[in-house]
């Protein structure tokens, strides 16, 4: 039976998605060597890439081929991060054959574990470790179940219409992420730290992107930085923002990113009917009702203070965190952008309505990727 035109189609369309993937490893392991002395990234033979059909592990490094291969399956069903966590994985394993000639050593001995530190690599990313997304989920439900539930119940009740109940429901969960937070940073209770990718990668982003993210990291426990990465439908390398914190807070963070990025979409719908404003003014209108809502929680902080035992949503110093953002990006460099001109007409209704917002309802006890995860770039 000869395949039909649709299936030759899809078959068509898949081998042109797995060449665009391919590329992008292929950049990825030349951006991977940025943090290796020259003398090191001069041993590195860069390596072939390939997909492959695995049931039983995520990807190889072959030495003897020179090949770093992935699992299809995996590659094609993960978030981007998630598969570069891998790829690192398998850089370090070259890492270990090329530079450090261990070729007799234990795959994951001290050679490898050297060259996953030089790498800013995970040295348990391979066989049945979970992949990145799946494992930030089942952490937190295994350590932070109960702060979880009790969160996720408030935040449904900030959907209620009575617009002081929906408040008081949101600024409660707030304190509680700002309570359990200050207590372990009191008790210097040592935490796992990850990274993840919040919103697609893109080779431009507006200015509300970096206004969303200045407020995530000031206000929900998080650091966060723009970082190179791939761009699927591009085939360019773009940025993106990670976020790093505990699983709790990045999901946490995440979760409000992606509630604040759909609240604008969905007002500005509404704002722009019948006016015909330009893409540059939903920027004003964004920046607005980021504005806002950042009045809001300082306001909501300001109040806190003044009352006892308070657990103001406000954030503080973390050396763990830091010294975890300190090994993973040794060199970071800030950048200015001057101001656009803005509408101020569409900028102040903007807050207005930012004001207005409340983060409900969304996260889970089951998991789920979706529910309270970014999803990253496939």
């Amino acid at each position: 039976m000869t395949p039909s035109d649709s299936e030759n189609r899809a078959r068509s369309i898949q081998k042109a998605l797995e060449r665009k993937i391919l590329h992008g490893l292929s950049l990825e392991w030349e951006r991977a060597l940025i943090w290796l002395s020259s003398e090191y990234r001069r041993a590195m033979m860069k390596p072939m890439f390939r997909l492959e059909t695995m049931s039983s592990r995520l990807g190889y490094w072959s030495a003897e081929k020179r090949e770093i291969c992935l699992s299809r399956e995996f590659v094609l069903n993960h978030p981007w991060d998630s598969v570069l966590e891998v790829l690192h994985h398998e850089i370090a394993h070259q890492f270990t054959h090329q530079v450090f000639g261990a070729y007799n050593e234990k795959p994951h001995g001290p050679a490898f574990q050297r060259a996953c530190l030089l790498l800013r690599a995970n040295p348990k990313a391979s066989g049945d470790y979970p992949p990145l997304h799946e494992r930030i989920g089942k952490e937190t439900l295994r350590e932070e179940d109960r702060i979880l539930i009790r969160i996720r119940k408030l935040l449904a009740l900030a959907q209620s219409r009575n617009r002081h109940e929906a408040e008081a429901a949101m600024i409660k969960a707030h304190q509680l992420i700002a309570k359990h937070n200050i207590d372990l940073l009191e008790h210097r209770r040592d935490r796992d730290f990850v990274s993840v990718f919040l919103g697609e990668p893109a080779l431009r982003h507006f200015r509300e992107a970096y206004a969303l993210s200045a407020l995530i990291r000031e206000y929900y426990f998080v650091e966060g930085i723009w970082i190179p990465t791939y761009v699927l439908e591009k085939g360019k390398m773009g940025r993106v923002l990670e976020i790093s914190g505990t699983a709790q807070n990045v999901q946490m963070a995440a979760y409000v990113h992606d509630f604040v990025r759909h609240y604008i979409d969905g007002q500005w719908t509404s704002y722009n009917r019948n006016k015909g404003l330009t893409r540059y003014r939903k920027t004003d209108f964004a920046i607005g009702i980021i504005q806002g809502f950042r009045s809001k929680l300082a306001a909501e902080i300001r109040s806190e203070q003044r009352a006892p035992e308070s657990s103001a949503l406000v954030k503080m110093e973390d050396p763990q965190l830091d010294r975890y953002m300190a090994r993973r990006y040794p060199r970071t460099t800030s950048l200015r952008r001057n101001p656009l001109r803005t509408d101020a007409d569409v900028l102040e209704d903007g807050i207005q309505i930012g004001k207005k917002l409340v983060i409900s309802q969304g996260i889970t006890e089951t998991g789920e990727r979706g529910k309270f995860l970014p999803t990253g770039n496939k």
